[in-house]
């Protein structure tokens, strides 16, 4: 299952699923229709990101979530960014793991997220107080996602014209960040290798729970990697 799809981390993570032979079938949920067909693909329409107990028969039987929505904290209020970013994810959390005991939670934060409730920025505690919240979660295997720089590189597009903005004027530096910093950076294909790879480790507690974009990197391994 992936929410967040139409995002450009989604977006990314939705086309490795559909091109990894191990994953046998993709569900996707969103506010919106994504606009594609796929034969692993299935999509539900779901308005309020608060209460998914309308949708709960679909959320049942599944193995992994890759969370992979969120805003930027920029022009948005407190309770605004709270609201998508706490309380979206705990409501869909808790529903999943109701529904799909077990399940392989992986949330997607950032590079400066604080656990500790610490930090001067308002995002970073908040991302923290979720990233806490998951990890004490009964039902749930969850594994934290704290990239730094992701680079699209298959045409995948941010939905914040300030981000797309920031794309376009830096992705030339990609390549020669790769070489100088490559634990500073990933792209949105090794994050979904790395997110695919995890659920391997199912109910056995093994490995990382916080990864960062060197830890992604090494998980995502070599294969096919641009």
């Amino acid at each position: 299952m992936i929410f967040g799809a139409t995002g450009m981390v989604g977006q990314g993570v939705l086309r490795q699923c559909l091109l990894d032979s191990r994953v046998e079938s993709v569900l996707a949920v969103g506010r919106t229709s994504l606009g594609r067909r796929h034969p692993k693909l299935r999509e539900v329409i779901h308005g309020d990101f608060t209460d998914f107990a309308p949708v709960g028969a679909e959320l049942a039987g599944l193995d992994a979530c890759f969370w992979c929505l969120g805003i930027s904290a920029s022009g948005k209020s407190a309770a605004e960014y709270r609201r998508v970013t706490y309380d979206y994810t705990l409501a869909g959390a808790r529903e999943l793991a109701e529904r799909s005991p077990g399940l392989t939670f992986t949330y997607v934060s950032g590079e400066g997220t604080d656990g500790t409730g610490r930090s001067r920025a308002r995002w970073a505690r908040v991302k923290g107080e979720t990233e806490n919240a998951l990890l004490a979660m009964d039902g749930l295997d969850a594994y934290l996602f704290r990239p730094n720089y992701i680079h699209p590189v298959h045409g995948e597009r941010s939905k914040t014209p300030l981000y797309r903005a920031a794309y376009a004027a830096t992705s030339w530096a990609y390549p020669v960040l790769r070489r100088v910093a490559p634990g500073q950076v990933t792209s949105t294909e090794r994050l979904g290798q790395a997110m695919i790879a995890v659920v391997g480790r199912r109910g056995g507690g093994e490995g990382e729970r916080v990864l960062r974009s060197r830890e992604i990197n090494r998980i995502a391994g070599g294969a096919g990697v641009e």
